[in-house]
């Protein structure tokens, strides 16, 4: 997993994580719901069947995480996570998917997804998702991590190694792409937490980008990141 946010917090959280479902198919919506339901900590607050019923269900019931179809009519998954990315930074949008396609993947996480669950997914598995991303992590499913490592590794740019990042920095990042969170790679590197925020801040800066997901992505696609770096 990758944390996604270079101030997320580590203290426990005392109020349940609210969710929204949303998904065209009635028996996916009710399926998720009775399985969350069953869950302590976990509230769902709604479900809608389309994107443009997310949008308001997220402004009507400010969920914490969004679980996000991808295929749906009126408004797809990966245009409703732009705007709900755009205009609800506090909302997290995790994907849940029938289809792990190259195209879809990547969308959604331009789009702002801070992770991507496909529907074979394990109850137990899809429960650890939404509270790793709650945490400000992000989350990948395990055939779409691969898939991401391996497609979006060959040089599509011409910047110079890590042009413009310290190599500190650089660590941080390596780091992040490996899945530590930000009180591991403090440990790791002999620094503070706070200090780890602050290259976090400095990399997406430097990089263009608003989250760790994307950072990584973009560091594979510059090659400042690469495949036996990750232990791939």
């Amino acid at each position: 997993m990758i944390a996604e946010h270079p101030d997320a917090g580590t203290g426990a959280q005392s109020a349940p994580i609210r969710v929204l479902i949303v998904d065209d198919h009635a028996l996916v919506r009710e399926g998720t719901r009775q399985l969350l339901e069953l869950e302590d900590g976990l509230l769902v607050v709604g479900v809608a069947a389309n994107g443009v019923e997310a949008l308001r269900q997220v402004e009507e019931n400010h969920p914490d995480v969004v679980l996000m179809d991808i295929e749906m009519p009126e408004m797809d998954g990966i245009e409703a996570t732009a705007r709900i990315a755009a205009q609800f930074p506090g909302t997290a949008v995790l994907a849940l998917s029938a289809y792990d396609d190259d195209q879809y993947v990547q969308r959604l996480i331009e789009a702002g997804a801070v992770g991507y669950m496909l529907k074979d997914v394990r109850g137990g598995q899809l429960i650890d998702a939404i509270r790793s991303v709650h945490r400000g992590e992000s989350v990948l499913h395990p055939s779409i991590a691969r898939k991401v490592m391996r497609n979006l590794a060959s040089p599509t740019r011409n910047e110079h190694p890590a042009d413009g990042l310290s190599e500190r920095e650089i660590a941080v990042l390596r780091m992040t792409a490996l899945g530590h969170g930000n009180d591991a790679i403090a440990l790791d590197l002999g620094i503070s937490v706070r200090t780890v925020q602050a290259h976090l801040s400095n990399i997406f800066d430097k990089m263009g980008v608003e989250s760790r997901t994307q950072a990584v992505v973009e560091a594979l696609k510059r090659r400042w990141i690469r495949l036996e770096d990750l232990g791939s």
